[in-house]
């Protein structure tokens, strides 16, 4: 994957270009935030004493910085754990340093798109990044705040962006299935900083599903939601043509018309 200059400026650590991506993803007991913000940390770990040495992710943290990389973990308690590194392909040292575009750079819309994230600094960076290239952005935090930002008039949505796993007990896919009975044909995209593998292998997302995958850079974010946009523009239209079709309308409809 290319990693562009506007990802790069938000990871320091990392530079811009061809990075390999390095993802494990497994099914455990997962982890919470404090346990997780400790995993990198010599001589930490949750076993027994004499069961381990709290060494092996400190090693592995030091290889991948060393290599000029970069590793993260994402995990839910009772939802397994993922981990993402992130390291440069290596150049020849007389090789042309080539300027890497932005994906998705002047990507623009206007339609309205509500994000559903519980993470307030990531739900704020969807918003700014969406809203600069001119959508109209709604926002919520929860299934529960839903409503109170869609008010009683309920606007007409043309994107659902929403993370899979959400507080107060409600699914990324539940909230996509509340709003899809209101609005059939809804185009959603889940977010998760599982990996899609994972995802579909345990159940929790369609392999036909729009899936992005956290972190994300800009313009992958903007050119998933065009794609999305686009495909469920065409979805519409073609929902459109069999309602006013006569030969597409179902053949029980046309005989109680005829009555």
């Amino acid at each position: 994957m290319v990693l562009d200059r506007a990802y790069c400026r938000v990871h320091s650590e990392l530079k811009p270009g061809p990075h390999v991506l390095l993802a494990v993803s497994d099914n455990g007991c997962g982890m919470d935030e404090e346990t997780e913000s400790r995993i990198f940390e010599p001589f930490f770990t949750t076993k027994e004493v004499g069961k381990g040495t709290g060494l092996g992710l400190s090693t592995v943290f030091g290889i991948v910085k060393q290599s000029g990389g970069s590793i993260s973990v994402y995990s839910e308690p009772g939802k397994g754990s993922s981990f993402k590194v992130y390291l440069p392909v290596c150049r020849p040292p007389d090789a042309p340093q080539v300027e890497q575009p932005c994906v998705g750079e002047g990507t623009q819309g206007t339609e309205t798109i509500l994000v559903v994230e519980d993470e307030a600094p990531l739900r704020h960076l969807l918003v700014r990044i969406l809203s600069r290239s001119g959508y109209q952005v709604l926002e919520a935090a929860s299934a529960a705040e839903i409503d109170g930002v869609l008010g009683r008039d309920k606007p007409v949505l043309d994107l659902l962006i929403t993370d899979m796993v959400l507080p107060g007990g409600k699914s990324g896919r539940e909230v996509a299935a509340d709003l899809r009975d209101h609005q059939p044909g809804l185009p959603v995209i889940f977010m998760s900083g599982y990996t899609r593998d994972s995802a579909v292998f345990n159940g929790s997302l369609g392999e036909d599903a729009d899936f992005l995958e956290k972190p994300f850079t800009p313009g992958g974010l903007l050119e998933k939601v065009r794609t999305a946009l686009d495909k469920g523009m065409a979805m519409r239209a073609l929902f459109d043509t069999a309602a006013h079709s006569p030969a597409l309308v179902p053949r029980e409809r046309c005989r109680r018309t005829a009555r």
